[in-house]
């Protein structure tokens, strides 16, 4: 058992999820440039920024269990991040309206003392209803799009745009608890 838990990500989303699981915490974002971009599979790629990010705290540290978390969410073939105007939010809820894209989170737990690590991904699917031009703007407006990938929070208002999903509801908030339970459990953490 760990006295040390530490978050290397700055998500109030991610920090909400873990308490509500009941594990106290500590966090320390990596503050690494999570601009990803690459031509491989995206599941290793977010297994790779989330253990980037780990490894980063995990090296500050003597002791303790560092959990790194990154997530992505791609339409066909593109990485679709976080929009940086309200005007790339509009574009990216036009390209995802009615269709089906993947989510995707990397999930990453080091042991800062002997840097024993596990490395995953999970992924779901998510399908957005037809939406229109003025519930894209209404959306916009909320400014709630604006610090998520995608363009979207599927915890908040932007539950009302997704039409159905596929896989684990976390992995869509920002962090997969199933997985993160499995991987727990192989450092001998039992949250039940």
């Amino acid at each position: 058992m760990y006295d040390n838990i530490i978050l290397a990500s700055a998500s109030p989303r991610r920090q909400q999820l873990l308490t509500k699981i009941g594990l106290k915490f500590s966090v320390e974002p990596s503050f690494l440039d999570e601009n990803i971009k690459g031509e491989m599979d995206f599941g290793p790629l977010v297994a790779d920024m989330a253990f980037q990010k780990a490894i980063t705290v995990a090296n500050k540290h003597e002791q303790g269990l560092v959990i790194g978390a990154d997530t992505i969410v791609v339409l066909d073939s593109e990485i679709l991040g976080k929009p940086s105007t309200l005007q790339e939010a509009k574009e990216m809820l036009i390209r995802l309206s009615g269709r089906w894209h993947r989510v995707f989170t990397g999930l990453s737990l080091i042991d800062a003392a002997s840097k024993h690590y596990l490395n995953e991904f999970e992924e779901s699917r998510v399908k957005f209803k037809n939406l229109s031009s003025l519930e894209i703007q209404n959306y916009i407006e909320t400014r709630e799009p604006m610090d998520k990938a995608g363009a979207y929070a599927i915890q908040g208002k932007g539950a009302l745009l997704v039409e159905k999903i596929e896989g684990d509801y976390y992995n869509i908030v920002g962090l997969p608890l199933f997985k993160l339970n499995l991987m727990l459990a192989k450092f001998d953490m039992k949250i039940l």
